[in-house]
């Protein structure tokens, strides 16, 4: 799907909040710059949350309350073991998350997650869903 425009990208990000199961674990991936966290930030507006969504790139973790439910947004950018988040208590958040959002998640490390692959284009940005494991694909409609 080609996002050409800010409100293409919003638009999506509605139906993305509204799609997603309950305690959904999303890797977001593409190039810096490619809109992972204004992705992030249209989700958890979609979710009912006012506050600021920004990068959590120094603080690794962001939780953003919402009528919704939690949202965890997390960079892995910067981690060298990626699986270091389990012990940092990902898996306390699934339960009990809304969504778990991951920038530069690796599939590999969290096999049941759906990848939002963002690549930016001559005319915007390319929107890939890609189910892993157990994950499915939303229905946008």
């Amino acid at each position: 799907m080609l996002l050409k425009h800010l409100e293409d990208t919003r638009s999506v990000a509605h139906r993305l909040a509204h799609s997603l199961p309950e305690g959904a674990l999303v890797l977001l991936t593409g190039p810096m710059g490619a809109g992972k966290t204004t992705l992030v930030q249209f989700i958890a507006q979609a979710l009912g949350f006012r506050g600021e969504v920004t990068s959590p790139t120094y603080t690794l973790i962001h939780e953003y309350p919402s009528p919704q439910g939690l949202i965890v947004h997390i960079d892995a950018y910067r981690m060298a073991d990626q699986e270091e988040l389990f012990n940092l208590g990902l898996e306390d958040y699934l339960p009990e998350a809304r969504l778990v959002l991951i920038e530069w998640g690796k599939p590999e490390v969290f096999p049941d997650s759906l990848e939002i692959r963002l690549t930016p284009t001559e005319h915007g940005r390319r929107l890939e869903l890609i189910p892993h494991g157990r994950a499915s694909l939303p229905k946008l409609a």
